[in-house]
């Protein structure tokens, strides 16, 4: 598994986030990626934030469409996951949600 292609933010891909703990989301789902491309050009390792098409609402969960489908970019659940958990490239998000969620991320690590 793993991709070779660079990663770039705001991209969405399938990612194996098993193992997990606890309330972790599990399972192979759609993240997108925050970390920022000068990082993801010279790690192996990416900041993603999964996608979820669950109801429950939170400050920290973004509205989103993708895929056809709406849902939410879980921003409480950002992770650093290795290229080889990246299954393949789903798309991107908008950039409106792109910004938004890093505004979100911006406010979250605030001092």
């Amino acid at each position: 598994m793993g991709l070779t292609a660079p990663v770039r933010r705001g991209e969405v891909y399938l990612v194996a986030l098993n193992p997990t703990r606890g309330r972790e989301l599990r399972k192979t789902r759609p993240c997108v990626v925050v970390s920022p491309d000068e990082m993801n050009a010279y790690w192996p390792t990416f900041i993603v934030a999964p996608l979820t098409t669950g109801r429950y609402t939170s400050p920290f969960w973004i509205e989103c469409r993708f895929g056809g489908r709406d849902g939410r970019v879980v921003l409480d659940q950002i992770r650093v996951v290795d290229r080889a958990r990246l299954v393949k490239r789903l798309g991107a998000l908008t950039d409106a949600t792109l910004l938004k969620s890093l505004h979100v991320l911006q406010e979250m690590f605030a001092a």
